[in-house]
C-alpha cells in the first residue's frame, strides 16, 4: 500500500466513522444527539481530546447536518436519492462547510496531506472535509457507500473489485433478496 493509498484508506475510515455515528432501523443508537455525544465521537475519532475542546449542543446540530449531507451523497453512490433534489442540496452543504473550515496542505518529502486550518470544534469539521477530499484524492470516494438496505444503511468502503456493491454485508444483500421474494410471491398469489 502506498502512502497516498494509506492516508486515503485512513481519510475514508474517518468519514464513514463520522457517518455511521447516526441511529438506524437495527437499532443502533443516535451517537450525536448532543455535545456530550458529540464530543466522545471526537475523542474517540483522535480529533481532540476534553481538555482542548468546548463542544455545545449547538455544534452537535452542526455535526449532525453535515452528516446527513454525507449520508445523502454516500446514498447517492448506490443509485439512491431520498428526496428531490436531496444531492444537489448536500452537494450544496459540503461546498458551505468548506468555505467555514478551510484547509492548508502540508507538504512534506513523502507526500502532501490537508489538514484543518482551525482549531476545536472548527477543527473537527475541516477535518471531516480533508477526509473526503483525500479519500477521493486516493480514488476511495465513489467507493464509500451507503447500505441499501433500508433498515441498515450503514456506510461502508466498497471493496468489490468492480465497486458494484449495494449492500454492507452479504446479510443485508440476503434480507433483500428475500423481501423481493416475499414481495413477489405475495403479488402472484394477490393475482390469482
Amino acid at each position: 500500500m502506498t502512502v497516498q493509498e494509506s492516508v486515503g484508506k485512513s481519510a475514508a475510515d474517518l468519514v464513514l466513522g463520522f457517518v455511521n455515528t447516526r441511529a438506524t432501523g437495527n437499532g443502533d443508537p443516535e451517537l450525536m444527539g448532543d455535545a456530550e455525544g458529540f464530543r466522545r465521537w471526537i475523542e474517540g475519532a483522535g480529533l481532540g481530546s476534553e481538555d482542548d475542546l468546548r463542544v455545545t449542543d449547538a455544534d452537535a446540530a452542526v455535526a449532525r447536518e453535515l452528516r446527513e449531507a454525507l449520508v445523502a451523497l454516500l446514498l447517492s453512490h448506490v443509485g439512491v436519492e431520498e428526496c428531490a433534489g436531496g444531492v444537489a442540496e448536500a452537494e450544496s452543504h459540503m461546498r458551505r462547510t468548506a468555505a467555514l473550515h478551510p484547509l492548508m496542505a502540508v507538504v512534506t518529502e513523502t507526500g502532501c496531506e490537508l489538514t484543518p486550518s482551525q482549531q476545536g470544534v472548527p477543527g473537527v469539521f475541516g477535518s471531516i472535509v480533508a477526509g473526503v477530499a483525500q479519500a477521493t484524492a486516493a480514488g476511495l470516494w465513489p467507493r464509500m457507500k451507503m447500505c441499501r438496505n433500508l433498515p441498515c444503511h450503514v456506510s461502508f468502503l466498497d471493496k468489490t473489485r468492480n465497486s458494484s456493491g449495494l449492500y454492507c454485508s452479504a446479510a443485508c444483500s440476503s434480507q433483500v433478496s428475500m423481501r423481493s421474494y416475499r414481495q413477489r410471491q405475495k403479488t402472484g398469489q394477490a393475482a390469482h
